[in-house]
């Protein structure tokens, strides 16, 4: 019989929240870990964030970026700075996999890369050919490695990125599993935006530390 990755069969929001029978909550008191008692930067942090950031610019100067350069130069360094390289979290990546999207002007094709780290936190990294991909584009397939994930009585919390934008998002499994989604977060905008991305990595990296 074929075997056929589950986020390969997953393509819509609507065949994710289907299959591990999920519902979206905007309740902000599910999670509030990406918007309340977010620990402070010290100011190598900051330097090392304006570092990250003015080489980010300058390479997608010169137009969009492969997964893998999005992967070294914007969230490795950014998981770095948030300690999730050190004790007690361990990093495993998973196979990268193929995104197909129909729009009117044709198919959109990118990649996805996604980091495991603890088997509770997620980091998926987008590709996109074109503009029109968007960081939005990875929920899917996002939710279905959430899902899947072996952690059942903790939440799992996942950065999506393309590297122009991020987006956080967790999951609580049960018999509905619920999940929500943070704001997007603009590198293109301002350091302020990469402030705060990082405040949450070591947020989560307090949670996860907590939990288990």
């Amino acid at each position: 019989m074929m075997s056929v990755a589950i986020t390969e069969a997953i393509t819509t929001l609507a065949e994710a929240e289907q299959r591990f029978n999920l519902t979206r909550t905007e309740e902000e008191s599910f999670f509030s870990d990406w918007n309340t008692d977010l620990p402070s930067l010290n100011e190598t942090e900051k330097t090392g964030l304006v570092d990250l950031r003015r080489r980010y610019l300058y390479q997608r100067s010169q137009g969009h970026l492969l997964e893998s350069t999005v992967l070294l130069l914007f969230a490795s360094p950014l998981l770095t700075l948030a300690g999730f390289y050190d004790p007690p979290f361990r990093v495993k990546a998973e196979d990268s996999i193929q995104l197909i999207l129909q729009d009117s002007e044709g198919v959109l094709q990118g990649r996805l890369d996604v980091l495991v780290l603890k088997d509770q936190f997620w980091v998926v990294v987008l590709e996109s050919e074109k503009t029109a991909l968007s960081v939005w584009s990875a929920l899917p397939q996002t939710l279905a490695y959430l899902g899947a994930a072996p952690q059942s009585k903790q939440p799992a919390y996942a950065l999506m990125t393309n590297g122009d934008d991020s987006v956080f998002v967790k999951l609580q499994k049960g018999r509905t599993g619920v999940y929500g989604v943070s704001r997007v977060f603009s590198a293109l905008t301002s350091i302020h935006e990469l402030y705060g991305v990082l405040q949450i990595l070591k947020r989560f990296g307090q949670v996860i530390e907590l939990e288990t």
